[in-house]
């Protein structure tokens, strides 16, 4: 299991209410604009218990259709709020699989927040729900992570969401049949346009 998550057993903290996501949001556009601007990162004015809460998260920048950034902690050591403002900046500016988003872009994209939530070891194949599951794998040296939006927005079935979160890992396809620490876990998903979060509050 990732180092600092929960332990299985334990159960899920609250659900982020409508306006605790609208501020994680709006943090994650600003704390980009501010990267681009090379400004100081922005602060929340009395954040409440849940953006205080450790929380494991990851952030993802899309244009349109395509994947333009995604990055995130496994850590549920530090504050929510302060892992979305540090993710927003890291996906959109050190994914290694692109280049650094640009000022002129941000208009154009969306963002996306996953809030993990606790991680329990594979069993069954079966008790992986597409669309509400997320994987994770372990081997030696080589781990790998798909969120759970990934699978049902490319349409897989169970067997390819195991099989692409192999490759993730670096790992043959098949590696997921034995041998491996595989974990399946759920997160709260919620996204918006940046253009619709700039300059809102």
């Amino acid at each position: 299991m990732p180092e600092g998550f929960p332990a299985d057993g334990r159960s899920n903290p609250v659900m982020l209410c409508d306006s605790e996501r609208h501020t994680l949001l709006n943090l994650a556009v600003r704390s980009l604009e501010a990267h681009l601007a090379r400004r100081s990162p922005p602060d929340l004015d009395a954040p409440t218990s849940g953006l205080l809460s450790p929380r494991a998260a990851f952030v993802t920048w899309k244009k349109g259709d395509e994947l333009r950034g995604c990055m995130g902690t496994l850590q549920a050591t530090e504050s929510l709020w302060q892992v979305v403002r540090r993710m927003a900046v890291s996906a959109g500016s050190r994914d290694p699989r692109f280049s650094p988003v640009t000022s002129d872009e941000v208009d154009a994209l969306w963002v996306d927040v996953s809030v993990l939530g606790i991680f329990r070891p594979v069993g069954d194949i079966q008790d992986i729900q597409i669309g509400v599951h997320g994987l994770w794998i372990r081997k030696g040296p080589h781990s790998g992570l798909l969120l759970p939006q990934v699978a049902s927005e490319r349409g897989w079935d169970r067997e390819t969401f195991l099989r692409q979160t192999c490759r993730k890992a670096g790992l043959g396809e098949e590696a997921w049949r034995s041998g491996c620490e595989l974990q399946f876990f759920d997160a709260e998903v919620f996204g918006e346009a940046a253009a619709r979060l700039r300059g809102s509050s």
